[in-house]
């Protein structure tokens, strides 16, 4: 069974970005399904180098549409896709170095910070490009 499922109450409303959050919810339930038949370390870092990466490029779709449209709550948003990023960025180096083994703590932070970004200021600014075209 998934980590997470998608359903339309994760859906902002604009095609390109709900398919990114669809495809960010699969990599979470890639990396746990991975956890969970004990795969190699190396498989469980490439999913979350892949993460890091898509993660990056999804935040910048999303900061392209706000800065083009003049979102006024663009700096607010984009502090929390940086700080992210850097989470992720640490969890890598974290896993690499030793430091720490994926978790199921790590793996809930991922979740639940994906489903809540989504669902609490992604859901924000929905409205706001919507009314400006973005679909």
């Amino acid at each position: 069974m998934a980590l997470m499922e998608w359903s339309d109450r994760l859906s902002v409303n604009i095609k390109e970005i709900d398919g990114q959050h669809q495809k960010l919810v699969d990599m979470v339930n890639r990396l746990h399904d991975a956890m969970k038949e004990g795969k190699a370390d190396d498989i469980v870092m490439q999913i979350v180098a892949e993460m890091k990466k898509y993660a990056a490029s999804h935040f910048a779709t999303e900061e392209r549409h706000m800065k083009t449209h003049s979102y006024p709550d663009y700096p607010a948003h984009k502090n929390e896709h940086d700080k992210f990023v850097a989470k992720v960025v640490q969890v890598e180096k974290d896993l690499k170095t030793g430091k720490c083994a994926m978790s199921m703590d790590i793996l809930n932070f991922l979740s639940n910070w994906l489903v809540n970004h989504i669902k609490g200021t992604d859901k924000k600014y929905s409205p706001f490009l919507n009314a400006a075209g973005v679909h």
